[in-house]
């Protein structure tokens, strides 16, 4: 974690905190995080692309797919073409979410824009099917991904950015802790149309307080006998 040293040159001119003992942090592995509801693990097209189309049809009117520059896919085969062209990547890279009851793969999350000299990654192409969204895996897998970024790897900066114009996705990073940074006016196009991107991020020295709301959102007391939330992860934060 960085601490704030404030610095001057000799002119008496801020420069910014030191950073002397701050070392890159190492790339992130392609290994699985494991949770209580659910595990993400690297993108596996062949143990994986069966499940992820059957999840994503349930989505009949393929509302998840708005904000993404690609998809919807008609055939099973089509997405699996896709599959294939992003699973051999590192950057973004692409891991399943996996229901640890059914073993299913239920939606997809990855890290890009890995920077390791100046320790910053985003999370992004996050597509939750209707079988992972606003059920506890889905807080789980956020929260597994953020643990590798921090605690085992040691960044500095964790990014989250969508499409203006997409709320479920400003309001799920301001429920997981992400603030609010800015507006980025016309900086994409897609799909034929234009994206103002929003910008969200948590640094390390924010990480300590997260942690902990998680980890006791998450816990088996927090829900009740059908798996509902007792309290809400914001109340632990506050």
């Amino acid at each position: 974690m960085t601490t704030e040293s404030q610095q001057q040159n000799a002119l008496g001119q801020p420069i910014g905190f030191s950073l002397d003992q701050w070392k890159a942090p190492p790339f992130p592995p392609a290994t699985a995080m494991h949770g209580r509801f659910c595990r993400v693990v690297p993108l596996d097209v062949e143990a994986h692309a069966g499940d992820l189309f059957d999840a994503f049809i349930k989505d009949a009117q393929h509302g998840n797919w708005t904000y993404l520059p690609y998809g919807p896919f008609a055939a099973l085969e089509e997405f699996r073409q896709w599959l294939e062209t992003v699973s051999t990547n590192s950057d973004p890279m692409f891991h399943s979410v996996v229901d640890q009851q059914t073993g299913k793969a239920v939606g997809v999350t990855s890290y890009l824009r890995i920077q390791p000299d100046i320790g910053s990654i985003e999370v992004g192409h996050i597509h939750f099917s209707p079988l992972l969204q606003k059920r506890p895996m889905a807080t789980e897998a956020m929260y597994l991904m953020m643990r590798r970024v921090f605690d085992e790897l040691g960044y500095r900066r964790y990014e989250w950015k969508c499409d203006s114009l997409n709320q479920p996705s400003r309001n799920a990073a301001q429920r997981l802790g992400f603030s609010y940074e800015g507006l980025f006016r016309q900086a994409a196009l897609y799909k034929s149309r234009n994206r103002d991107t929003a910008w969200y991020s948590i640094i390390d020295s924010e990480w300590p307080a997260l942690k902990k709301a998680f980890e006791r959102w998450l816990a088996p007391e927090n829900f009740d006998s059908r798996g509902s939330q007792q309290a809400s992860l914001v109340s632990f934060r506050e």
